[in-house]
């Protein structure tokens, strides 16, 4: 397939699916509570909290016991959260936080760098992490109900198409990657 025949085909078209953010707090309730009111101090949506699956005796966890919190935007609330979280890292992010599925995570070490974000003395100073999904049209077929399939090689978001969307869209800069041999 020829790039100008890509472009004119609106199903290979990338977008983004959902931005999820996420605080992970461990064992230590107060961090979580302080977690879920800056998330909804962020997007203006109630999180909802993550809870352990597995036994951990080394960590204090057990099942059932609630160790995070995230919230899913989707459509325009995810282009606008996304903006202002790019906003914060500088527009830079680094080719290994993109992965071979088109996603792409990365962490923001304080909420106070995001646009419009206020500090709140009772939460005080927390960072938290964005991870993006991307897709094309026609991914819900892995989705449905009925006669669910896989999405074929072929349509796949690759890493190469997520980092050429997400320069086109939010004009993100790569820093080099030193040390690679």
């Amino acid at each position: 397939m020829t790039e100008e025949t890509s472009t004119q085909n609106p199903m290979q078209k990338v977008k983004i699916e959902k931005v999820t953010l996420n605080i992970g707090a461990g064992k230590d309730q107060n961090v979580l509570e302080k977690g879920v009111k800056l998330l909804k101090n962020l997007t203006g949506k109630t999180p909802v909290k993550t809870i352990t699956q597995k036994r951990i005796a080394g960590w204090g966890l057990r099942p059932g016991l609630p160790i995070g919190c995230k919230v899913t935007l989707r459509k325009k609330e995810a282009s606008l959260m996304l903006l202002r979280a790019l906003d914060a890292r500088s527009g830079i992010l680094n080719g290994r936080q993109f992965d071979n599925n088109g996603n792409l995570a990365f962490g923001i070490p304080e909420y106070i760098d995001i646009k419009d974000a206020k500090y709140d003395p009772d939460i005080g100073m927390m960072g938290l992490e964005i991870c993006v999904t991307l897709e094309r049209p026609g991914y819900r077929i892995k989705r449905r109900s009925f006669r669910a399939s896989k999405i074929p090689m072929r349509h796949r978001v690759t890493k190469e198409d997520a980092i050429k969307f997400m320069r086109q869209n939010f004009k993100i800069k790569l820093e080099e990657e030193q040390g690679e041999i």
